[in-house]
């Protein structure tokens, strides 16, 4: 990554499946650029490349590639294209886009370019984003990239750990999967905030509420999903929560009930508060490796529908 990252050219088209021309300026209004094919109440209102993927592919061409033939509309120098992940920003100025979807399906003798050539790069290291904010954009223009990073917020519930009488295992056991599935997911960045709570619906409940308006992606609580008379985090969570995804932790109970019945007794709890998940899963060590396996398998997707992204 440059330590300097800027416009190289804006370009625009009237029809898709065309090249674009370069402008001496673009407008960005909420639906993507004005008069551009691509503009609309969509997810890829807006396409990017790098001048070193164009300067690159040029070479093995043996031709020059002129801005906006890959039909990009940002053509960008001093950007790692490879480093990029999605819901990434990018400021030019007062505009803000964020990124939403990585590479494409080629469309072959539809691409004007692969008529041509009978190859394009759009497909492996274009990105495409979404106007967060809207304005003007020039070639020349310094650019601001704001890569997106996860807040995982993790509270144990131990009466006895929190009073000092053993060690929480759970909760770093949960910070060793988000790590994993963090590393998994090629590098999406995490940030990673720990609590250790006495079984206190209170208390949990300032907690869930200090971990929303501090902006966490995800919260997960670990400890007091049974029927016990301070277990309470299934009804604190449910109650925090707009909406339940009750299939995650039903197709969890069943697959791990089938071996060990009491499986089947834990209460643990998925749903949503405003735009962040939330899990309430048992205490064991075993349950949360248990627990966790299956919940990573199904996050990404519903972090990305949080934000209004449907990629399947």
């Amino acid at each position: 990554m440059s330590d300097k990252i800027e416009v190289v050219s804006t370009n625009v088209s009237k029809e898709k499946g065309t090249i674009k021309e370069p402008v001496a300026q673009i407008e960005f209004n909420k639906l993507g650029i004005i008069d551009d094919a691509h503009a609309g109440d969509w997810h890829r209102q807006i396409s990017m490349l790098g001048q070193e993927s164009v300067e690159r592919f040029a070479l093995k061409a043996g031709r020059t590639i002129a801005p906006g033939e890959f039909a990009e509309n940002l053509t960008l120098r001093g950007l790692d294209f490879s480093t990029l992940r999605l819901l990434d920003r990018f400021r030019f100025g007062e505009v803000e886009l964020e990124m939403t979807q990585i590479g494409k399906k080629c469309h072959g003798d539809s691409c004007a370019i692969f008529r041509e050539v009978g190859a394009c790069v759009m497909p492996k290291e274009g990105v495409f984003c979404r106007v967060i904010h809207g304005g003007t954009v020039r070639p020349g223009d310094e650019v601001e990239y704001l890569p997106k990073h996860y807040r995982f917020w993790v509270i144990t519930l131990s009466d006895r750990a929190s009073r000092g009488e053993y060690s929480d295992r759970s909760g770093p056991r949960v910070v060793e999967h988000i790590e994993a599935f963090a590393e998994k997911r090629q590098g999406l960045r995490a940030e990673i905030n720990t609590t250790l709570l006495a079984d206190d619906a209170e208390a949990l409940a300032a907690e869930l509420t200090r971990a929303r308006k501090a902006g966490a992606d995800v919260i997960i609580t670990t400890g007091g999903t049974g029927v016990g008379p301070r277990d309470i985090a299934p009804e604190v969570v449910s109650d925090f929560c707009d909406k339940l995804v009750p299939g995650v932790m039903e197709a969890i109970r069943l697959k791990y009930g089938q071996e060990k019945p009491n499986a089947l007794l834990s209460r643990s709890v998925a749903g949503v508060a405003g735009s962040t998940l939330v899990y309430a899963i048992p205490g064991s060590v075993r349950a949360v490796d248990e627990y966790l396996n299956e919940i990573v398998t199904t996050m990404p997707h519903l972090l990305h529908m949080l934000v209004g992204l449907d990629n399947h």
